[in-house]
């Protein structure tokens, strides 16, 4: 039997949390960190981080558990990735910024 990682039909919180913080190193690679210099090819680590928050959401249960709030404290994580990487993404286009 696969693992479910690999199986995209099924839920898995381990695909969602691997896509989010890959995205978010890919993001720092290509905006060059600490320059943050302007590049539009940021839009596909944006894009698979939300694939990944989406992936994340799958997994919460109706009733709560201590699995439930594990994945809500992953989906806290994921919302603060996504920020980081909007923000990577539209403060090089800020000049009046600086």
């Amino acid at each position: 039997m696969p693992f479910s990682v690999f199986q995209i039909r099924s839920k898995s919180l381990l695909r969602g949390t691997v896509l989010v913080l890959a995205s978010l190193l890919v993001s720092f690679r290509l905006a060059h960190f600490p320059q943050a210099r302007p590049t539009l090819w940021l839009i596909l680590p944006a894009f698979f981080a939300l694939v990944g928050t989406w992936e994340t959401s799958r997994c919460l249960r109706l009733r709560w558990s201590w699995y439930h709030g594990g994945v809500l404290l992953f989906l806290y994580m994921d919302i603060l990735v996504l920020a980081m990487i909007f923000f990577l993404l539209l403060y090089p286009y800020a000049g009046w910024m600086l």
